[in-house]
């Protein structure tokens, strides 16, 4: 009778062991798809000069809806974003921050500039760990450059 309750520990042992490291690279793995959308997205940005909200919103949406797309990165309908941030295409959520500086102190002009703070989703359904911690998601934050008006 001993040995037969060593191997069930035995057994416990090794399914635990594998559940928490099959649940650490799925981690890892969606860990790796939204930091690069976060990058793509604070790229694309850059790229059209901050106009990704007005004039260039069309090829915007185009440029990452095939990335996301293309990299597998989904937020399961449901990325709920926080504060004042603003949910775009339901991929990602962004945040137009405003910076003023003046450019010559004999003139007293004052340049508005911007910036856009982006956050992504870490996509964790994990059914496991969603039972036992009920931790859904995580985000990432990145700035853009500063864009004059």
């Amino acid at each position: 009778m001993r040995d037969a309750m060593g191997g069930s520990v035995v057994l416990i042992i090794i399914v635990v062991f594998i559940v928490i490291t099959l649940g650490y690279m799925a981690f890892n793995v969606n860990y790796t798809k939204a930091f690069r959308m976060k990058n793509k997205v604070i790229s694309v940005y850059e790229d059209y000069k901050g106009t990704c909200e007005s004039t260039n919103k069309s090829f915007c949406e185009k440029e990452l809806k095939e990335y996301a797309k293309s990299i597998g990165y989904s937020s399961n309908n449901n990325l709920n974003c926080k504060d004042d941030y603003q949910e775009r295409y339901n991929l990602y959520c962004v945040k137009k921050l405003e910076v003023s500086e003046q450019s010559d102190e004999l003139i007293n002009e004052s340049k508005s500039k911007s910036y856009y703070r982006v956050m992504t989703k870490i996509n964790v359904d994990i059914p496991v760990i969603r039972n036992i911690l009920d931790l859904r998601f995580f985000y990432i934050t990145g700035d853009t450059k500063t864009f004059e008006e």
